[in-house]
């Protein structure tokens, strides 16, 4: 008698098999294990005593700038805020209990008391503001993405990065998502090996564009916003991508019918398929049109293992503690599956302890650029292009 797979999963549960999480396959028995259960609860423990001045500029429509916690950790004092718009200004201010302010971020980084600055200002002006912040001598953290767009300003960026010698960090909250941060971990242990395959998806679904400083949201090309995605592989395998063939879908939305956006941009939809370091491959996608779905997530598969959501499915049986790192007093996780405050606490920290933050210029890059490449290819029909490289110079 063949067995079907309804009459396999019945012989499992009759042996007790099917509430292990056992499977067999090709001999090799594999157990399905939940990440994420530390032996006790972790305690945030301060690296030095020594307060951080920082400036915050922006608070746009998302309101990024109070939203990280910067102004709730206990080794940062907010010296001054800074946004274009007066109203904005004040509630800054307001937000992160700060008495002085700048009309522009070109004034603020001109106080010799500012140690750091977070950018939270538009998506266009990332890479400008940074390069700004970095020449007058301060750390800088930013908001997604590292670059819109240019990868001529990705060199520049890289450059001044490396001429200055100080930190910057983007804060792309996928990495510190419970999922993605889970995946790092068991990929830095050995648990997946290679990755054969990886996914990253990024829905975000709006019946009309979301408001933006001089309208910059408006018909913009999906993968220039790529690393909510990305980071379901750079930010697990510090790996990078090498090509690229991306398609383009045309939804219906009238921000881009032809001639209706400033980037003569057709897609509402990229998915793109890129091909890894490790010699795998890995689809990556930006989605608008999926209607009602606001979302990102991402799975990997590797050759000891494979992961989609916390839950380890593999070989490996020694797993690392998978939980996210403590919290300071006072600081709240925020949005993006709580990872704010985390982005914020490893920024602080990396500048405390004279070390490379998590999604350092090299990383952030690697995240980025490969989404610019991938909407030229979906210009041209999927054509398979090369992913520039960023790598940390030889001492």
């Amino acid at each position: 008698m063949s067995e079907t797979p309804v009459d396999r999963r019945r012989f499992l549960e009759t042996l007790g098999l099917g509430s292990l999480g056992l499977t067999v396959a090709g001999g090799v028995a594999t157990q399905s294990l939940a990440a994420g259960r530390p032996k006790k609860q972790k305690t945030w423990k301060p690296v030095s005593d020594r307060k951080i001045r920082f400036g915050i500029v922006g608070y746009g429509v998302c309101r990024f700038g109070a939203a990280f916690g910067f102004q709730d950790h206990p080794n940062v004092e907010i010296a001054a805020v800074s946004d274009l718009i007066p109203d904005r200004r004040s509630g800054l201010m307001k937000a992160c209990r700060c008495a002085k302010s700048y009309e522009s971020l070109e004034v603020l980084v001109k106080d010799p008391k500012i140690e750091a600055v977070f950018v939270a200002t538009d998506a266009p002006s990332h890479a400008r503001h940074c390069i700004e912040v970095l020449k007058h001598g301060k750390h800088v953290m930013t908001a997604v993405p590292a670059t819109w767009g240019s990868i001529e300003q990705a060199g520049q960026l890289v450059e001044t990065v490396r001429k200055t010698g100080l930190k910057y960090m983007m804060a792309e909250t996928s990495c510190y998502r419970a999922d993605c941060h889970a995946m790092r971990q068991i990929y830095r242990s050995g648990g997946f090996g290679r990755l054969v395959y990886s996914e990253g998806e990024y829905y975000h679904y709006t019946a009309k564009p979301i408001d933006s400083f001089k309208g910059w949201r408006i018909g913009s090309p999906p993968l220039w916003y790529p690393t909510h995605s990305t980071a379901y592989y750079v930010g697990v395998t510090s790996k990078r991508f090498t090509s690229v063939s991306c398609a383009g879908f045309r939804g219906d939305f009238p921000s881009i019918q032809p001639g209706a956006n400033r980037y003569d941009n057709p897609f509402s939809d990229e998915i793109a398929l890129f091909r890894t370091s490790e010699g795998g491959a890995s689809r990556m996608s930006k989605l608008r049109a999926v209607r009602g779905r606001v979302i990102e997530t991402g799975r990997v598969f590797g050759e000891r293992g494979w992961m989609d959501g916390t839950g380890y499915h593999g070989v490996a049986k020694d797993l690392p503690d998978t939980t996210r790192p403590a919290l300071p007093p006072g600081v709240p996780g925020g949005g993006h599956g709580g990872s704010h405050g985390l982005l914020a606490d490893e920024f602080v920290t990396a500048i405390l302890e004279d070390r490379e933050p998590l999604v350092n210029v090299y990383e952030a890059l690697a995240m980025t650029v490969p989404g610019i490449v991938a909407h030229q290819s979906a210009l041209k029909d999927g054509e398979a292009l090369k992913v520039p490289q960023y790598g940390v110079p030889k001492a």
